[in-house]
Formats: structure tokens, C-alpha cells, sequence
């Protein structure tokens, strides 16, 4: 299954736009208007990787697959939406499985786009949506408190597990905290994730900015505005539609012109990485070239498993060539020759851009 990021903003701006430019189709209504945004969209897009291009060069695999990222765009949220208010808490419930939230902030000012709040104020709308947030994942988590308090009393082992998790949170998020500001130990995580809290997941700001700021703005002049310190990603909704029509090579000179090294897309697929510690790594055959994604740590049964559950159980050895010594060296059979293929254990940690073929007993 592919890492899944929900996207949420205020209305108008430019949630739908910013879609539509990340899947390359039109398929998200994007209107000038509040609430154009109906039923939750749901995108996959293919992860950039030049590493990707090279190996496919060397290998002419029959077929290249690389790593995707789902990506689903709700209604905007308004002020009041834990009560019902406009359209997006119908569908936040969507969004509880992804691995990340996006938030759209809206950063440049046009008189002749509504903004729903009569002004653009990027830090009073974060406050905003993220108090939303905050009000959903405590009505969700007073419903399961509700089921375990007295049973806890009680002495029910499930309960007092679940009321360690939730008591600490339900009095963070009543203090106005997000959950991710309450610490657990590394064994208590599991059952944390199947809370499917918003306010746990780690949060990316697309900045939404005008194709002049995109090259101007610094992003720490960008953070220091919004009053957060990571996970700031600019973007113009309106120049990643416009690439949209572009081929590839045409995009990257579009975007040379305008002094910018890397799209929107590129740069929250980074943002995404990052925030949730992943890495890439490759498999390369005649049959296949793919890319793999993982979590920075993960050692050779856990990459193995990303392919099969029977690969992980049974994995005997893996053999691994770094990216750089398998391009530089003309492949899998110059590096067999020069000695950079190396039979790697279960406790090896696997490296980013690794390329990877794995021994397993079925």
C-alpha cells in the first residue's frame, strides 16, 4: 500500500488546485468559490527518483515500477467544523489512515479570490485548522474513554492499557495540544496508531504562495510567519497547474526561468520522507526495476517484508550493491567483479539507494 497523505486546508485556498497539479488531471473541482471540493478526491502520484532513470539505463528491465504516494484531498475546513459546521469534518474521518497530513496555507494576497475569512492571515488560519483538529480527535478519544473509565476501576487489563494512552492525551488536547506533544514509550506506539488520531500524525505546511514570492521568499522568513519551525514546504498551486501540461523536460526549463531548482511536488515528497524518517531502495532485473520505500532503520528481513510477509519470514541473506557502486561499475555484473556485491545478514541496516535481491526459504 502506498504512503498516504491527506490534504487539508480552508476553503479557497488552493487545496484542489494543488491536487489536481500533484496527479496531473483535473479531476478535483477547484472552483472560486467555498465548498467547490464535495466528496473527498483520492490521487496516486509516482515518486520522483533520477536514481530510478539511471538504473532502468543500465538494466532495459521489461518494466519499471516506482514508489507512489496516495494522496487524498478533502473539503475545507472551517471554523466550527467538529460541529458540523461546512463540509470538511465529514470527511476527516477519510484522512484517520493516512501516514501524513498536508495542510494548505494560503500565503499571497489576490482581492479577486475569497478567502473565506475576508483576509489572508496564513497564522490565524493554521490556528484555525489545527484547532478543528484538535476538537475532532477529542470527540473521537472522549468516546473511547467513555468505554474504558470504569472498566479500568475494574481492573480490566485492556482497559487500564487503552486509559495509560488516552488519559495524557485527552488532557493535552483539552489544553488546546495536539497529541504528537505527548510522549510514549517505544512499546506503547502500536496501540497509539490504532487511536488514528489527526493530531498524532506528523504535519506538513504547503505554503500556497505567487509565482514572484516562490523565488523571493526565504523559508525560515516563511516560518518564522507562521510561527512553526519544520515541515515547510513552498509551493504555487498556480505554476504546478501550469506544469501540468508540460513535458518533462520543458517543465524543468519553466522552472529554471522562473529561479526555482524543483517543483511543488518534489519538494513535499521530500518534506513527507523526512517528517516520517523513509528511504528509498531498489530491486533491478530483466524483469523489473522498482522502487521500494522504508523506514531509515530497517534492517534486511523488514525491506524484504515490503515485498512479501514470506520474504521476511524467511529470509536467509541479502545480496546488496550500493546505487553508487552499481551505476558507476556498469550493473550487478561489473560490481560482482570488482568485489562491491556484498551477502548481507539479518542484522544488516539497509542504506538508502541500496540495490537489493533477496535469499529466502519459501
Amino acid at each position: 500500500m502506498p504512503l498516504q497523505i491527506g490534504i487539508v486546508g480552508l476553503p479557497n485556498v488552493g487545496k484542489s488546485t494543488l491536487f489536481n497539479a500533484l496527479i496531473r488531471s483535473r479531476a478535483a473541482n477547484a472552483a472560486n468559490y467555498p465548498f467547490c471540493t464535495i466528496d473527498p478526491n483520492v490521487g496516486v502520484v509516482e515518486v520522483p527518483d533520477e536514481r530510478l532513470t539511471k538504473l532502468t539505463e543500465l538494466v532495459k528491465p521489461e518494466k519499471v515500477i516506482p514508489a507512489s504516494i496516495e494522496f487524498v484531498d478533502i473539503a475545507g475546513l472551517v471554523a466550527g467544523a467538529h460541529k458540523g459546521e461546512g463540509l470538511g469534518n465529514q470527511f476527516l474521518s477519510t484522512i484517520r489512515e493516512c501516514d501524513a497530513i498536508c495542510e494548505v496555507v494560503r500565503y499571497f494576497g489576490d482581492d479577486n479570490i475569497i478567502h473565506v475569512s475576508g483576509n489572508v492571515d496564513p497564522r490565524r488560519d493554521i490556528e484555525v485548522i489545527e484547532t478543528e483538529l484538535i476538537l475532532a480527535d477529542l470527540a473521537a478519544l472522549e468516546k473511547r474513554r467513555l468505554k474504558h473509565v470504569n472498566a479500568a476501576k475494574t481492573g480490566n487489563k485492556e482497559s487500564i492499557e487503552q486509559m495509560a494512552i488516552i488519559e495524557p492525551i485527552y488532557q493535552a488536547l483539552n489544553q488546546g495540544k495536539p497529541a504528537s506533544s505527548v510522549s510514549f514509550p517505544e512499546e506503547k506506539l502500536p496501540l497509539l496508531k490504532t487511536f488514528q488520531l489527526l493530531t498524532s500524525k506528523p504535519l506538513i505546511y504547503a505554503v500556497n504562495v505567487s509565482e514572484a514570492e516562490l523565488s523571493s521568499l526565504k523559508i525560515e522568513e516563511v516560518k518564522k510567519s507562521l510561527g512553526v519551525d519544520r515541515g515547510v514546504v513552498l509551493v504555487s498551486a498556480k505554476i504546478e497547474e501550469d506544469l501540468m501540461d508540460l513535458s518533462k523536460d520543458d517543465a524543468k526549463e519553466f522552472l529554471n526561468d522562473l529561479g526555482v531548482s524543483s517543483s511543488g511536488l518534489e519538494g513535499l515528497i521530500r518534506a513527507a520522507y523526512d517528517l516520517l524518517s523513509l528511504q528509498t531502495y531498489f530491486t533491478a532485473g530483466p524483469k523489473e526495476v522498482r522502487a521500494w520505500t522504508i523506514r531509515k532503520g530497517a534492517k534486511g528481513p523488514e525491506a524484504a517484508g515490503v515485498i512479501h510477509t514470506d520474504f521476511e519470514k524467511g529470509f536467509i541473506r541479502a545480496e546488496t550493491i550500493g546505487y553508487e557502486d552499481y551505476v558507476s561499475l556498469g550493473g550487478e555484473q561489473g560490481a560482482k567483479e570488482k568485489g562491491k556485491m556484498r551477502s548481507e545478514g539479518k542484522e544488516y541496516v539497509v542504506k538508502d539507494g541500496d540495490v537489493m535481491l533477496f535469499r529466502f526459504n519459501v
